[in-house]
């Protein structure tokens, strides 16, 4: 019998048939309502008589109906409410044309009713009743053929409003997918234990308990705004009780304003590891960007791409996006060509280490305004080839800073990072020198230079949460250098709005610090991913510790242990407190530094940048034998 009915549901019925089926019920749905309004007694002579007219009359408006509005057309087994509202308006307007029809004859024709109005009224109640239910029966039997219940994945829905129902009539639609809604949860006391689309809503208290007495695999997050700290909770139970967590996309990632289940994704990472929108000072910042030649170096990285397209929001004279890297740089070039919103923009491939290139640029467009984030970052990278951390983090840095103050540029901003406080590692102090260079030259220089100073920004190049997510794709093992190692976090567009921030705010020599939140156990990160993944370590996937790497430390520090820092007017930037350097000085120790890249004697170079910051002490190095 089961093979029978697999076998019928392969084919769909002709649409013609579709159509006879419909009028055929039409005709039941008439006799039905003549019953009911003679008591299923004799129907009067008068009416009798005329019985074969009201037939022909109205299954012939049905017959037009269906044919013009193609109710017949659609796939009977994937009855959507859209196909349910179609039917209701051809019915009611065939009906209200069956009145009207009974209104001429009353005045024109026969001088009476040729069908009673109460039978008209019946019909088209009977006929919406028998044309949606059959529908929606062959709809449920189609999917229970297809996907019995005990096959089944219980599914709980978190969020009880549009997007929820929305989100249940994706899983209804699908019958390819073996997803069964068993409840909604929403925060709003007013809803509990109501039914929404036949199913009852219940409380935040109550999702453990559904989980484990309804053996829910999924929960899927439906509401478009929620908190951070409340996704985490939700994500927290979920995960103790091994249950998968997706997330419905914003409604304005809907593909043509429609909710597809190959949209819901299972919650990433990054989505608990934010934080609530930023409140920034729009319009501090667009009177300092507004109509202004921005140059922004490194514009093909991570965060120099980001601060291109927080940047064009402001209404930029022109963006020039520098870069020496050909292949990120032309797709920055390819995004911004394809904005809806045009914004003058020239993209440059040029290194910030050559002088004669970077005069050329400054000459050539005259910036107002300096973003340099171009950098070498990696540490390890940077432990093993020092000379390399001159050149770009050191020399790159102080090119653009006295081109600055040459081309007499408005604002220089530097983005530096954490590992630049206590450095233990080359790449640290190549940027603690850098800082030191712009900070010590802004007393000599009409241009405000402004450094910003923040930990790991979330799915950079090379970050840690993209080489998880890598190494999870392919099985693993996932690798950490040390089961006690932390770092900050921060999204891409928040290091990017807070940068735009400072650099408004600030007035020349500020070292800005971000508040980055609270630390998080590199460790703890891994195990939350595998959580998301559905997958357990040691059994589906390993761990393993490599050891601290060269130059790594196991905490980063937003500030040495000498320097404070003062508040702003925003909660999320303070200004460090550091010690200041005399320019000269300064500036015959860096430049002999920079000179020393052609001995190629390593730790001859890293001693001289020992000197230059004495709190730099390397851990895990070969360079420990310097301190």
């Amino acid at each position: 019998m089961y093979r029978l009915f697999s076998l019928f549901w392969q084919y769909n019925l002709p649409r013609w048939s579709i159509l006879i089926i419909d009028v055929l019920v039409c005709a039941f749905a008439l006799t039905l309502a003549f019953a009911l309004r003679f008591d299923f007694n004799a129907i009067p002579t008068t009416d009798a008589q005329n019985l074969p007219y009201d037939y022909v009359i109205v299954l012939g408006i049905r017959f037009l109906s269906f044919a013009i509005s193609k109710t017949y057309k659609g796939v009977v087994r994937y009855t959507s409410s859209r196909d349910t509202i179609r039917i209701f308006y051809v019915i009611v307007s065939g009906s209200v044309l069956v009145f009207l029809i009974n209104l001429i004859s009353l005045k024109f024709v026969l001088g009476y009713y040729f069908i009673p109005n109460s039978v008209i009224i019946i019909d088209a109640f009977v006929s919406l009743f028998f044309l949606i239910s059959s529908r929606l029966m062959v709809k449920a039997l189609y999917s229970e053929i297809k996907n019995p219940s005990r096959e089944k994945i219980n599914v709980l829905i978190y969020g009880a409003g549009e997007a929820a129902v929305i989100t249940k009539r994706t899983l209804d639609r699908d019958a390819s997918i073996k997803y069964k809604v068993v409840g909604f949860v929403d925060d709003d006391t007013k809803k509990h234990g109501r039914s929404l689309e036949g199913v009852f809503i219940y409380g935040p208290d109550k999702l453990a308990a559904l989980i484990r007495d309804n053996t829910v695999e999924v929960v899927i997050i439906s509401i478009q705004q929620l908190s951070f700290a409340k996704k985490n909770e939700i994500t927290d139970i979920c995960l103790q009780n091994q249950v998968r967590v997706l997330n419905v996309p914003p409604a304005t990632r809907w593909i043509n304003g429609e909710l597809s289940f190959n949209q819901i994704k299972s919650l990433r990472i990054e989505d608990l590891l934010q934080r609530d929108p930023i409140q920034l000072d729009l319009e501090l910042i667009g009177a300092q960007l507004k109509n202004k030649s921005i140059l922004i170096t490194g514009a093909a990285g991570s965060i120099g791409s980001e601060l291109a397209r927080q940047c064009a929001k402001f209404g930029p004279k022109t963006l020039y996006l520098l870069d020496q890297s050909e292949s990120p740089l032309y797709e920055l070039e390819l995004e911004f060509s394809e904005m809806e919103t045009k914004v003058p923009f020239e993209v440059v491939i040029a290194d910030v280490r050559n002088e004669e290139r970077m005069k050329n640029v400054f000459r050539s467009f005259k910036p107002q305004i300096v973003f340099h984030a171009a950098a070498y970052k990696h540490v390890p990278m940077m432990e093993n080839n020092p000379s390399e951390s001159i050149l770009t983090n050191i020399l790159g840095t102080k090119t653009l800073a006295d081109l600055s103050n040459e081309y007499k540029v408005e604002r220089f901003v530097f983005v530096s990072t954490d590992k630049a406080v206590n450095p233990t590692n080359v790449m640290g102090a190549s940027k603690r020198i850098a800082e030191i260079y712009i900070q010590s030259m802004g007393k000599h220089s009409d241009t405000k230079y402004i450094t910003t100073r923040f930990g790991n920004v979330l799915g950079s190049n090379g970050s840690v949460i993209p080489r998880f997510r890598k190494q999870i794709e392919q099985g693993g093992p996932i690798t950490i250098t040390h089961p006690e190692i932390t770092r900050y976090f921060m999204t891409i567009p928040e290091a990017s709005q807070l940068v735009l921030e400072a650099a408004a705010m600030g007035k020349g020599g500020e070292i800005f610090v971000f508040d980055m939140g609270p630390s998080i156990k590199i460790v703890d990160l891994a195990h939350k991913m595998l959580q998301l993944s559905g997958l357990k370590e040691g059994k589906d996937i390993s761990i393993v510790y490599t050891g601290l790497r060269p130059g790594e430390k196991l905490y980063e520090e937003l500030l040495a242990n000498s320097e404070n820092t003062m508040p702003t007017h925003h909660k999320q930037i303070l200004i460090g407190k550091v010690r200041e350097y005399d320019f000269t000085e300064v500036k015959n120790i860096i430049e002999d530094l920079i000179l020393s890249f052609d001995t190629q004697n390593n730790e001859a170079i890293v001693q001289r940048m020992k000197e230059l910051v004495p709190e730099f002490k390397s851990n895990n190095s070969i360079f420990q034998k310097l301190d």
